[in-house]
């Protein structure tokens, strides 16, 4: 017996309009030229879109060229048609002025793509950083039957005995090389034995994270976010993700059925357990700007601070993707937020059942690897939403803060969790590089590291520059770390407890803009707040000089980006983009 789908798929009409035979014709026959037949297009069958976000410019999600073989299987067994199309590159470490550029880039092409295309439901296949929050964010906006596939992490890397985390041994090794303990050869290797295999980080960085939001979201079958990309698993659930988005597509099971406030709050609560990337915070609210649901900053330290770390996982643990997916993953990390009451466990996903239901029976069998929720790895280990008279917002990622580090600055008897240091201002990463080593500056264990002008305005895209290390004599004494503030991000496998995402920026008139070299800062992490130790009258004055210049526009969607899009703090949208919602419910107009 044929199927009925819940309501009839869009791309009937492309292929199947009696009212416009001529336009039938014209639609279908350029897709005959690579052995497609209008029977099949013209069956009622759903059309899948693949979109396929791999590459050799985008090496992270490369594997899912080999990927969408099996996906292409599950989407035909299940009953659909497939078709592949590819979507604009995202890649991190590659990519000049800042990645931050494309996701919003890719945003825009993905949903032309879906709305204009004869497309009844899509596969978005994700792995590095921005290609996940891009491609939900496009999925919301059209509001078409959609499933998330991650490529997974690479195999665990290791460098003489010794786990190396991508992206993390990169941050560790430049301190190394500072304090003379290796040089640029032994740098280099490092590096290269910690990606050993296809994949994206294996290390809790961004694309960790935001596959594992995508799988809390509902977006992604169970257990999809952490198994390793050469792993068997992967291609098995390739597969099964191929099956399961054609029953979506019959079902009009749409994101707007699945993201929910309480959706993106179990988002922020995973984040914070598994000890995930700041980076998450302008991709979820993002994503939640663009499904139409309502997040506020301050809900980063009202549901994402009091939780505790479970996850033992570079960089705020020890191991890598490898053990994470074998001791359970994702669902056993949301079993134990169950058992501390701290998971809605209603909410919808893409199985169709609840997550309570998805999870029911996944508690971790490696303890070493995912604490119990009552004895975790640490207390307390969220992010902090901190402001003051520098900013409105920023964030705090609590869970990478060193015993060292506590120790110097949050140890002080009757003054816990309080400090206050003397600022040091760089114009930007470049500043940063020339003067860190400049003994004028006279920089010691008392100073704050500033860095404006990487906003996404300012820099533009936002830069991932606010983990900067000490200068290497202060390294070279063991002070690994100093205080770290700044209007950009920073990579998500970063061991730094840096207060970043600061909005809004210096370049349009935040309080970065008129500090200086040589302000006390006032951090209170009890109170919440961040302030500099200057007097009104002076703020004045200062501001009445202008803003710090930015350097220009290079390309015409650097212009148009700065033009139209937010600040960190609400996700970095273009903001007139998030009023457009729900848009296949209308069909395109014919284009003869």
């Amino acid at each position: 017996m044929d199927r009925v789908p819940v309501k009839p798929f869009r791309s009937r009409d492309w292929f199947a309009d009696p009212a416009r035979s001529d336009m039938t014709a014209l639609y279908l026959e350029r897709f005959m030229n690579y052995g497609l037949t209008p029977a099949e297009l013209r069956s009622g069958r759903p059309i899948i879109g693949i979109a396929q976000s791999g590459s050799d410019l985008s090496p992270c999600n490369r594997i899912h060229l080999e990927l969408a073989k099996r996906t292409r299987d599950g989407i035909r067994d299940a009953g659909g048609i497939a078709m592949e199309f590819p979507v604009h590159p995202i890649f991190e470490n590659c990519r000049r002025p800042t990645a931050a550029l494309d996701r919003n880039l890719a945003y825009l092409g993905l949903v032309e793509t879906l709305y204009g295309y004869p497309i009844d439901a899509v596969v978005l296949t994700t792995g590095c950083d921005k290609t996940t929050p891009s491609g939900i964010m496009a999925a919301s906006t059209v509001d078409i039957p959609a499933i998330v596939l991650s490529g997974g992490p690479m195999l665990d890397g290791w460098h003489d005995g010794e786990l190396v985390g991508s992206g993390t041994v990169i941050w560790r090794s430049r301190r190394k090389l500072a304090a003379g303990e290796i040089d640029e050869e032994e740098f280099l290797n490092r590096a290269t034995d910690s990606a050993p295999s296809a994949g994206h980080c294996n290390t809790m960085g961004t694309a960790s994270t935001m596959n594992a939001v995508a799988e809390v979201l509902g977006l992604s079958l169970t257990g999809c976010a952490a198994i390793p990309a050469p792993y068997r698993e992967r291609g098995q659930m390739a597969y099964e993700t191929g099956r399961r988005i054609v029953d979506m597509a019959y079902e009009d099971l749409r994101p707007s059925k699945i993201l929910t406030r309480d959706s993106f709050l179990n988002a922020i609560r995973v984040v914070s357990a598994i000890g995930g990337s700041s980076n998450a915070q302008p991709h979820i609210m993002a994503m939640a700007q663009h499904a139409g649901v309502t997040l506020y900053p301050e809900d980063w330290s009202d549901h994402g601070y009091d939780l505790p770390l479970l996850v033992n996982m570079q960089p705020a643990g020890k191991y890598l993707g490898e053990r994470f997916h074998r001791a359970g993953g994702v669902p056993a990390v949301l079993h134990e937020l169950i058992a501390g009451g701290k998971l809605d466990t209603s909410c919808l996903t893409v199985t169709g059942r609840s997550i309570g239901e998805n999870i029911a029976g996944r508690e971790t069998r490696d303890r070493e690897m995912i604490k119990p929720f009552d004895a975790p790895m640490m207390e307390r280990a969220g992010f902090l939403v901190l402001k003051g008279n520098l900013f409105d917002f920023g964030i705090m990622k609590t869970s990478v803060i060193s015993p060292a580090f506590r120790e110097r600055y949050l140890s002080t008897p009757g003054a816990e969790d309080r400090f206050e240091a003397r600022a040091i201002v760089f114009e930007g990463s470049d500043d940063y590089h020339h003067r860190i080593n400049d003994p004028a500056l006279d920089i010691d264990e008392g100073c704050i590291l500033v860095i404006r002008g990487a906003g996404p305005i300012g820099w533009p895209g936002s830069a991932e520059v606010v983990n900067m290390q000490p200068p290497d004599a202060l390294i070279q004494r063991g002070v690994l770390a100093l205080p770290t503030l700044g209007d950009g991000r920073q990579s998500g496998t970063s061991d730094s407890p840096s207060i970043l995402n600061v909005s809004p920026e210096s370049a349009v008139g935040g309080g970065l803009s008129w500090i200086r070299t040589g302000d006390v800062v006032r951090i209170d992490l009890v109170a919440g707040t961040c302030d500099a130790l200057v007097e009104p009258d002076e703020i004045a004055r200062r501001k009445g000089e202008g803003l710090p210049p930015v350097p220009e526009s290079n390309t015409p969607w650097e212009e148009l980006y700065r033009e139209k899009t937010g600040q960190l703090a609400e996700g970095g949208v273009l903001d007139f983009a998030v009023k457009y919602r729900g848009i296949s419910a209308k069909t395109p107009r014919h284009n003869h």
